[in-house]
């Protein structure tokens, strides 16, 4: 099973994601951006504010490919559990706000673009939080985690939602961490 922990910045993934390790330790625990040096540009990107939106779309969805064929196929056909903090939901969110203005209807370009290069999660666990919280969470440290940034990416999530409610759980991140983290384990118990 491929689990996907999504969210805007400052939603808590990361902290979610830590706790899980501690609750599934057989499970394949990974992220995008990746380590790999396909990540390490998409980083290089996320910090240049001047950064090209076609381009960067471009260099997420290399990542993407790399961290599929390289750590997610391999451990599904081991019949492993897989929890991803970001995947493909964070792609069509982020980037779809990114391309705005570029091209036509741009949180279904960047689902068309990445299509070919994904395997749809089995679940995605949503960490919801306001963008004012997620982007004082965050630090607003970069052009992705500013508080109008962030609203738009949430507006896609929303969208990303309606479109396929069987396969996401929303979980109220503003409560506390520890409600956060019992919220989205008891929601993967009954998954599994």
């Amino acid at each position: 099973m491929l689990l996907t922990i999504e969210g805007i910045d400052g939603s808590g993934k990361t902290t979610v994601w830590e706790a899980l390790t501690q609750t599934y330790p057989d499970a394949v625990f990974t992220h995008e951006p990746t380590g790999s040096w396909y990540g390490e540009a998409v980083s290089r990107s996320i910090s240049d504010p001047e950064a090209d939106p076609v381009a960067e779309l471009f260099l997420f969805t290399a990542d993407h490919a790399d961290h599929l064929s390289r750590v997610v196929r391999p451990a599904l056909s081991e019949g492993k559990l897989v929890i991803s903090a970001r995947y493909s939901d964070s792609r069509y969110a982020y980037q779809g706000v990114s391309l705005a203005g570029l091209v036509d209807r741009p949180l279904e370009y960047v689902r068309g673009v990445h299509s070919p290069w994904t395997r749809p999660p089995d679940h995605t666990v949503y960490l919801d939080v306001d963008p004012e919280t997620g982007a004082a969470r965050s630090g607003a440290t970069n052009k992705l985690e500013q508080v109008e940034y962030l609203s738009a990416v949430r507006e896609n999530y929303e969208r990303l939602l309606s479109a396929e409610p069987e396969r996401f759980t929303r979980i109220d991140a503003t409560r506390s961490p520890e409600e956060v983290i019992d919220g989205v384990e008891r929601a993967i118990s009954r998954l599994l």
